[in-house]
């Protein structure tokens, strides 16, 4: 994160994945001071932070501080649901605050790699030379985006997933636990790939795809 980036953040997401960035931000000296979640029985996991809940408890809180700007926020939503994370991202945008880049210091990202807002680099993972990621990526715990890969918006690289060289994967997709993704394929928009996949040729837009190697499950109508 940018030394000029906000050192108050909030997470939209209060389960597991805010643990985990979580983690992250207090490594890097950033401090938490509230959470938003639209399940309204979710209670705070961190003791001293608030929880709120939906767009009014969002409203609610923004009401004391004039000064949206100077807070930055990421989205804690993981797994499947990207178009979801770019879309929380887009409204608490929409309200002034200012969405970040997490990555963990035990990450590496190439200097001349090129991450979009909200994305999250999270622990032991890389980011090669000349990559570059959209706007609310995940490149989880231990997974690598090698040279000159190209992810969309919304993207999850799940942990320990590889992406070899040029690869390229459109908005949305989820490259699932422990996949392979050999070079020069192309993951469609929407698609899923199975955990441990081991992806030899490019894949359809919403498509599902499992084994070694991958073949299509399903692909959405």
């Amino acid at each position: 994160m940018a030394d000029l980036a906000p050192r108050e953040v909030v997470l939209w997401g209060a389960t597991g994945q805010a643990k985990v960035l979580r983690e992250c931000l207090n490594a890097g000296g950033f401090e938490i001071i509230a959470l938003f979640d639209n399940d309204p029985v979710l209670r705070s996991p961190f003791a001293g932070v608030p929880l709120y809940h939906g767009e009014t408890g969002l409203r609610d809180w923004l009401a004391g501080r004039p000064e949206a700007s100077a807070t930055g926020f990421l989205i804690a939503i993981g797994g499947e649901r990207g178009a979801q994370r770019l879309a929380l991202q887009e409204r608490l945008a929409a309200y002034g605050l200012t969405a970040l880049v997490a990555v963990h210091p035990t990450a590496f990202v190439a200097a001349d790699a090129r991450l979009g807002a909200g994305s999250q680099i999270l622990a032991q993972s890389a980011v090669c030379v000349e990559a570059v990621l959209g706007r609310a990526c995940i490149v989880n715990t231990a997974a690598t985006v090698d040279h000159e890969c190209r992810l969309g918006d919304g993207v999850h690289v799940c942990p320990g997933a590889h992406l070899a060289g040029l690869v390229v994967v459109d908005d949305f997709a989820t490259i699932g636990t422990g996949a392979v993704v050999l070079p020069r394929v192309r993951i469609g928009r929407g698609a899923l790939i199975g955990a441990g996949a081991v992806v030899t040729r490019d894949v359809a837009a919403g498509a599902t795809v499992a084994g070694n190697p991958a073949r299509p499950l399903r692909t959405q109508s």
